[in-house]
């Protein structure tokens, strides 16, 4: 589910900002609250210079326009009640009663004080096209191996299950391909490709359409660079990563639920319709 696009109204810097106090003010109640999405790859880019320029050249939005529309966290659903608690108390923001009903508490959405943006919780998994999965717990789940943003790994995943992507997304994936290494092992600044071809080895759904996004990256990477908004060294460094990306998914042994529904291929549908919600 996706609702209708909306603007942040503060500058990006003083936004990423906003979005870390907010975790890090649950961290120390005990919460865990993680970033996903646009501004998790913004967030882990600011070490890269050539990443932040990039981001204004291809013009993520449109030409001289904020960088994201809304902020996404994710948190355990053994904590809903605190998360809640936490929003409405201690941080003041108002909630979007008709979206908790509609969810039965799955998704929540919280309107900032001033407006200047909503936030849009999601509990345990993300599931559009196909599910994230990042568990219900503290401590047996996977929001505590990054701060204050999910992992390189599962922001790969968020953006590649997306069936029909868009130039958006296409962008956050080569602004994230730009500025990280891809490597077979845990390391905050690195994309740990072993755990995303472990996760797509399980699904054929989600390979065929994380594979086939991850070449649609590859194919507007050139075209930017054909355009002369990208730098020849940059295309190259993108696209190797992509590839050893893909060379890790490929050897990766696939399931025996994989290799059965890999015989069905696209006959029959490999992924969820996401359904709209427009407030």
């Amino acid at each position: 589910m996706k609702h209708s696009l909306h603007r942040v109204g503060m500058g990006n810097e003083e936004f990423a900002k906003e979005a870390i106090d907010i975790v890090s003010r649950a961290e120390e109640k005990g919460i865990i609250l993680r970033i996903l999405g646009a501004l998790a790859v913004y967030i882990h880019s600011k070490h890269c210079e050539e990443c932040l320029n990039l981001y204004e050249r291809l013009e993520r939005l449109g030409a001289g326009e904020i960088l994201f529309t809304d902020l996404d966290l994710i948190a355990y659903s053994k904590q809903r009640r605190e998360v809640m608690k936490f929003f409405e108390k201690e941080m003041m923001y108002k909630p979007d009663k008709m979206i908790i009903a509609l969810t039965g508490g799955r998704r929540l959405i919280y309107y900032h004080p001033n407006n200047a943006f909503h936030v849009d919780i999601f509990f345990d998994k993300l599931e559009f096209s196909h599910d994230v999965v990042f568990g219900n717990k503290p401590g047996r789940g996977r929001l505590e191996l990054d701060f204050p943003t999910i992992t390189l790994a599962d922001l790969v995943l968020e953006k590649t299950q997306i069936h029909e992507i868009n130039r958006k997304d296409i962008i956050d994936l080569i602004i994230l391909f730009l500025g990280h290494e891809v490597g077979e092992a845990s390391g905050r600044e690195v994309i740990n490709g072993k755990y995303i071809a472990s996760v797509l080895s399980k699904d054929w759904g989600f390979w065929y359409d994380a594979t086939n996004n991850l070449r649609k990256v590859e194919y507007f990477t050139k075209k930017f660079l054909e355009s002369n908004k990208m730098e020849c060294r940059q295309y190259k460094t993108i696209v190797g990563r992509i590839n050893r990306l893909m060379s890790i998914i490929e050897a990766e042994p696939k399931s025996k639920k994989w290799l059965k529904r890999a015989k069905t291929g696209t006959s029959k549908p490999w992924y969820r319709s996401v359904e709209e919600i427009s407030r």
